[in-house]
């Protein structure tokens, strides 16, 4: 029972485990910054989970029709959290390596571009990419918690040590702690940045050069 989740971290050579990291800084990252820590590790979990018993209800079919490579590493999790993403944005277009196509097409496009990953299970990835659309269409609203619980474990053990961690970015499960941190970032207190002063002296303007609009008598001026 363990292996449902644990698959995620195993890793068969060097190169997958590269893409692996870059799968979880790049999408990991941006899905944790939009619910918090601790939502992040409690979905992590769980898409994993899911993934993997969508991926064993499947496999016995797709078997019979072709070779399935075994789901392992993080990248089905990251396909759930795409999905969830793409599900909840409201523009309909996007840019996809230059070209504009619309959201609901990028995970697909991902999904494809994936099959070329070393060592990576289509089969997994999909399951992945169904556990997350499933997850932001309101289908597993059973694993959603309210943010009022999420600050609560913001307060304890373990996720009160990783905020003492240095070097260690821990988002928030308030929705207004995290637009407060945003918004420090976007206009920081006076005296954040060091700042130069220059001094423009203007020269004095001769009576000669001054120049009177032809209506400046008629308005008053």
């Amino acid at each position: 029972v363990h292996r449902l989740v644990t698959y995620i971290f195993v890793y068969k050579d060097l190169i997958s485990l590269t893409c692996g990291a870059v799968v979880i800084w790049y999408f990991a990252g941006s899905f944790e910054k939009n619910v918090g820590t601790v939502k992040h590790c409690f979905l992590t979990l769980a898409f994993a989970a899911l993934s993997a018993l969508f991926c064993l209800l499947l496999e016995t079919v797709v078997s019979r029709v072709s070779e399935v490579e075994d789901a392992k590493g993080f990248m089905p999790v990251a396909f759930a959290t795409l999905g969830v993403s793409t599900t909840h944005l409201r523009v309909k277009r996007t840019l996809f390596f230059g070209v504009r196509v619309p959201v609901v097409l990028v995970p697909w496009l991902m999904l494809c571009l994936a099959w070329f990953v070393p060592h990576s299970s289509l089969l997994g990835n999909l399951c992945g990419l169904l556990a997350g659309e499933a997850y932001g269409l309101g289908y597993c609203s059973c694993l959603d918690f309210p943010e009022s619980v999420g600050s609560k474990l913001d307060r304890v053990f373990p996720f009160s040590l990783l905020k003492r961690i240095p070097g260690l970015k821990y988002i928030p499960a308030s929705l207004a702690e995290r637009r407060a941190f945003e918004s420090s970032k976007i206009d920081p207190a006076p005296g954040t940045y060091p700042t130069q002063s220059y001094h423009c002296s203007s020269p004095p303007v001769h009576p000669a050069f001054q120049v009177q609009h032809p209506n400046a008598q008629s308005q008053g001026f």
